[in-house]
């Protein structure tokens, strides 16, 4: 490997904060925010939208869609009993 060339890889924060839920990985992605760890030691953070803990794959929690609502805008849009025409 050519020196100089690759970036730092080193220990990361990722927390998701709807989940209230972060884990200790390493990589290659950089953030000005730090906290301190379990450990004690202090390290980057970086807060993402979804994990695993907040996944509805993962969680087999779904989430709940207005399909009522967007059928009665359907149904206020282009009428109802139009079929067959």
């Amino acid at each position: 490997m050519k020196p100089g060339i690759h970036p730092a890889y080193r220990p990361v924060i990722f927390r998701d904060r709807s989940a209230d839920f972060a884990f200790l990985t390493r990589s290659t992605a950089t953030s000005d925010k730090t906290v301190e760890w379990q450990d004690g030691n202090t390290y980057p953070v970086i807060d993402v939208e979804v994990s695993s803990a907040s996944h509805p794959f993962y969680t087999g929690n779904q989430r709940v869609v207005d399909t009522a609502g967007r059928v009665e805008r359907f149904e206020r849009r282009y009428g109802r009993g139009r079929r067959g025409r």
